[in-house]
């Protein structure tokens, strides 16, 4: 049985986050190691364009969170502490969820691991191509042949690049090392190594 079937059957074939049924498709929430059913959640376009983007929240879409986030499931109760959270510092409705939301130790460690310190709304987040987070010193994995410019050689599909440092101006843009070289790597083109 995939993923999806058993997140399906979970979530009775709705967005576990807002409840809507069309247009389904399966989350890892971050930081996430391997993709299994606990570390995922099954979420609508709509929440996955508003996670994606934090510029286009639509903060009366979050009100569904009054009944996701008594979910009994972490990935989904992390979710709806970071939306919260995220939204706490201008909506007194969401400070007030927030405010009741009950997590164990465990569960309010992970949802604070994807919440950057100091919680600046201009904080640049480094996103790989599956929509990972990436943290400095993380392995990443190419997708695509990519021609370094200037270096005179491709770094093939499949090679990974160790302990990555980030682009702190720019969240599409990581650094790393290939074949003794220090380039710029595009995140459209690689995923997190697990």
């Amino acid at each position: 049985m995939t993923i999806e079937t058993e997140l399906r059957q979970r979530s009775e074939h709705k967005c576990e986050l807002c409840s809507a049924p069309d247009e389904l498709t399966v989350f890892e929430v971050p930081p996430s190691s391997g993709g299994s059913i606990v570390q995922c959640i099954l979420i609508c376009e709509t929440c996955k364009k508003q996670i994606d983007h934090s510029d286009k929240v639509d903060v009366h879409h979050w009100r569904a969170l009054n009944d996701s986030m008594w979910s009994t499931h972490p990935p989904v109760q992390v979710m709806a502490w970071r939306i919260l959270s995220r939204l706490s510092s201008n909506e007194s409705w969401a400070r007030d969820l927030l405010d009741m939301l009950y997590l164990d130790d465990e569960t309010l460690a992970w949802a604070k691991s994807g919440v950057d310190e100091g919680n600046d709304d201009t904080a640049i987040i480094h996103k790989d191509a599956n929509g990972t987070i990436l943290q400095s010193g993380d392995t990443v994995t190419l997708i695509k042949d990519l021609n370094v410019k200037g270096a005179g050689f491709t770094a093939k599909r499949g090679t990974a690049v160790r302990n990555i440092s980030l682009v702190s101006d720019n969240a599409e843009h990581i650094e790393g090392r290939i074949s003794g070289q220090q380039i710029v790597i595009l995140v459209q083109f690689v995923k997190k190594s697990t």
